[in-house]
């Protein structure tokens, strides 16, 4: 079990654990960090920018790559590595704390839980930075104080200096695979996200708004006292990828996209993606496209195993929509050919997925360094672009697959795609699924030894089981 207890002045929320599992594993990250690197390594946590005033801030979130070595999301913290020692840099709260935020732990305790071989206050650390190496905080306010310390710029991704770059790897090599700890929060945080899915879906029938239904799902994660991962996605318009807007109104007949996932106590990201027809039963051509996009979801599922290439994995999705499209008679063409010249993103436009891990898109602060292996690069391709992960799968990896069907008017009306797909897309064809707009379903899956999990499996994404899930909100 863990337990929340706030800490103010010039950090803030913390979590304590009861017991000494969460130092072991942090000790383990530290060592095999402390093999990889030469040199110190320093990370800091961040500062929660303000609002509108400094006593009103936005929530905090430590770095990902300082939870990953900390395990606690202290903030305005830093923690230096060298070898096998780890070092917390922490600031007491001051005076005022107790009187606004009641007692906290002071940072020795801090220390102790975290498995910290010695603990200082903050100013400390301008002796300690010689030679060290350190990953961009995404705060200015902290990433100045990184440059001023360490005596050089200090970039988010592109043009790290040598000694940054070579901690990034780093951190991406042990980030890369999940050991038990992380496959645990993981797993914590996808049984909220499930719950909050069939609330989701149980409140649409009864919703007049979309608001009313990410009220619903944020309001399981709530009770959980846990965090949306990023930021949800509740729309009626699904054919743009990362609506954040929730004032359209919900009306029988509608398709629901709901992207949402919670984090666990610790930090971990969950990402689920389900549609469901908010009448409680897709139409004919609803589900003619939906069936389509479960083909390519549940193949590329099963293709998913260690020594795989996940571009592989996309271009599968690629081929599976296309001989769908073709099946429906929306799309024209051997479906080999139709994927090469990539008229199956027309509708199909992003990649099949990314990692998952700290950050629901796991490690991206760092550019591609993280998703793309050594020596690959994005292409330049309409249908492989925005691919986000290029590597082969290998056990304790974990990923999403989401493949979607979109109908995106900036796609399909550019006068350049309506020439060059011309004699591959019916248009006719294509406008009896203007009930259509956006249809996505999206997994976690982990890589297994013996080839894959479908971690957030407790949600159910057939047609069957959707339907009854809202229906049972009527």
């Amino acid at each position: 079990m863990l337990s929340s207890i706030k800490i103010w002045g010039e950090v803030a929320m913390v979590v304590l654990p009861e017991n000494l599992a969460l130092a072991s594993v942090l000790k383990q990250r530290c060592q095999r960090l402390g093999q990889i690197m030469d040199r110190p390594a320093i990370f800091w946590s961040g500062r929660a920018p303000a609002r509108n005033y400094p006593g009103s801030p936005y929530a905090f979130r430590a770095n990902s790559h300082f939870l990953y070595l900390a395990g606690l999301p202290l903030e305005n913290a830093a923690i230096r590595i060298e070898g096998n020692k780890l070092e917390l840099y922490l600031d007491e709260g001051g005076p005022s704390a107790a009187l606004w935020h009641g007692e906290t732990p002071g940072r020795d305790a801090i220390a102790e839980a975290i498995g910290a071989d010695a603990a200082f206050a903050l100013s400390d650390l301008v002796s300690k930075t010689q030679d060290a190496a350190t990953i961009a905080v995404q705060d200015s306010y902290t990433r100045e104080q990184q440059a001023k310390l360490l005596g050089r710029p200090i970039l988010a991704s592109r043009g790290l200096s040598e000694i940054d770059l070579k901690l990034a790897n780093a951190m991406i090599e042990l980030r890369l695979y999940h050991d038990e700890l992380a496959i645990a929060q993981i797993r914590e945080a996808l049984a909220t996200t499930v719950a909050a899915h069939k609330a989701g879906m149980a409140a649409t029938p009864r919703a007049k708004r979309e608001s009313q239904v990410r009220a619903v799902i944020e309001g399981v994660m709530v009770a959980e006292d846990v965090s949306p991962a990023y930021g949800s996605i509740v729309t009626v318009h699904g054919e743009v990828l990362h609506n954040e807007q929730y004032h359209h109104a919900i009306t029988p007949g509608d398709l629901l996209l709901v992207d949402a996932g919670a984090e666990s106590s610790m930090g971990w990201s969950s990402d689920i993606t389900r549609t469901w027809p908010t009448s409680g039963r897709f139409s004919a051509t609803q589900r003619d496209v939906y069936e389509v996009v479960l083909a390519a979801h549940d193949r590329c599922i099963a293709a998913m195993a260690p020594g795989v290439e996940y571009r592989d994995i996309h271009l599968l999705a690629a081929q599976v929509f296309a001989e769908g499209l073709v099946d429906l008679g929306v799309l024209m063409g051997k479906p080999e050919d139709l994927v090469a010249q990539d008229a199956h993103a027309l509708f199909f436009p992003h990649g099949i997925g990314h990692l998952l891990g700290l950050d629901v898109h796991d490690m991206e602060d760092l550019g591609d360094l993280a998703g793309y292996a050594e020596g690959r690069k994005r292409s330049k391709r309409f249908g492989l672009g925005y691919l986000r992960l290029d590597r082969i799968l290998q056990s304790g990896m974990i990923t999403t697959i989401e493949p979607g069907f979109y109908q995106v008017p900036a796609i399909l009306h550019d006068p350049a795609n309506r020439e060059k797909y011309k004699k591959m897309v019916n248009w006719e064809k294509l406008a009896q699924y203007a009930d259509v707009r956006g249809i996505r379903i999206e997994d976690d899956i982990l890589v297994t030894d013996q080839g894959s999990e479908v971690l957030s499996a407790a949600l159910p994404c057939d047609v069957s089981s959707i339907e009854q899930l809202v229906l049972a909100g009527v």
